[in-house]
């Protein structure tokens, strides 16, 4: 049997006013399926930096849209923030992220920390950033279920 998934589709200006917009989806779809409360708030500082992204980078000359996906399966939340706006170097920022147990904070390039903290937070983070395409990053959050025997 295929598993079944639902799937929710958020789009939003891409503005700082409308993250906890996302957020409060966030945690209405996270608890539902049975997150934890640490867990939920993990994955709200990481869909926050995503969508701070596609706000600070994406758009710099003009107004633009952010689209959140939720896509919800028995064992999984994978949630997707995606631009069409400038792309940028995310390489560059990810190697500078994952080598910050050498640098002091205030030599950190601007955004490096939040793809540190996405990485961190999340089970898995995968980050497509094309010249006129824009930036798609999609962060999965497995569910872990304690099942204890009778």
């Amino acid at each position: 049997m295929i598993e079944e998934v639902q799937t929710v589709v958020i789009s939003l200006p891409a503005t700082a006013e409308y993250v906890d917009i996302v957020r409060l989806n966030l945690y209405g779809i996270a608890s539902k399926m049975g997150f934890s409360y640490e867990e939920i708030e993990d994955m709200k500082v990481a869909i926050s930096e995503a969508c701070n992204n596609a706000v600070l980078y994406a758009y710099k000359h003009g107004n633009g849209v952010m689209e959140v996906t939720f896509e919800v399966s028995s064992d999984a939340l994978i949630i997707t923030v995606r631009d069409e706006g400038e792309s940028f170097d995310m390489w560059n920022m990810a190697d500078e992220a994952a080598s910050l147990h050498d640098k002091e904070l205030s030599d950190i390039q601007i955004g490096g920390l939040g793809f540190y903290l996405m990485q961190a937070l999340m089970d898995d983070v995968d980050v497509v950033s094309e010249a006129g395409k824009g930036t798609k990053v999609v962060m999965i959050k497995r569910l872990n279920i304690t099942r204890e025997l009778a």
